[in-house]
C-alpha cells in the first residue's frame, strides 16, 4: 500500500488554523535565500507570522534566533504550528518534539508524508497536515475568499 500524497483538513479548518496561529516554528529552515524553506518562511513573515527557526546548523535566520531543536525554544515563545522541511524518515522525532512542545499543528511540507509522524501527532491531539506547502495553501485560500 502506498502512502497518500497529501493529508489535509477542509478549507474551513485550514482557515481557522491559519487565523489562530501567531508563531510558526520552521524545522529545517535554511539561511540560504534560494532554499524553499527560506522562501516559505519569508512569505510567512510577510503575512505577519512570527517565525521560529529550528536548525542546529543555524544561529539566526530572517532576523530571528535559530534553535537546535523544538525543545530548545524557550517556553515563553508559543508555537502553534510546526512547519517541517525535513526528509520524511526524519519526521517522527520532530512530531514527538512538537507534541512535547505543545504545538497544535504538525505541518509536513510538500512532498513529505510519514504515517508514523501523523500517528504520533494525532494520538496527542495535534492536527496533522502532510504533503502540502503552507505557502501555496495560504495563497490558494486567499484567492478563494
Amino acid at each position: 500500500m502506498t502512502e497518500p500524497e497529501t493529508y489535509l483538513p477542509s478549507d474551513d479548518e485550514l482557515r481557522s488554523i491559519l487565523q489562530a496561529a501567531r508563531a510558526i516554528a520552521v524545522v529545517g529552515l535554511s539561511s540560504k535565500p534560494d532554499r524553499p524553506s527560506h522562501e516559505v518562511a519569508s512569505f510567512l513573515q510577510e503575512r505577519g507570522y512570527r517565525i521560529v527557526p529550528v536548525n542546529p546548523n543555524e544561529t539566526e535566520v530572517l532576523d530571528e534566533r535559530a534553535y537546535p531543536s523544538l525543545l530548545d525554544v524557550p517556553a515563553e515563545i508559543p508555537i502553534e504550528i510546526v512547519d517541517v522541511f525535513r526528509r520524511a524518515e526524519e519526521t517522527p522525532p520532530v512530531a514527538e518534539q512538537a507534541v512535547r512542545r505543545g504545538a497544535k499543528v504538525l505541518w509536513l511540507q510538500q512532498g513529505i508524508v510519514n504515517e508514523d509522524a501523523r500517528r504520533i501527532g494525532e494520538e496527542a491531539g495535534l492536527t496533522v497536515i502532510m504533503g502540502v506547502c503552507i505557502r501555496t495553501t495560504i495563497e490558494r485560500l486567499e484567492a478563494t475568499r
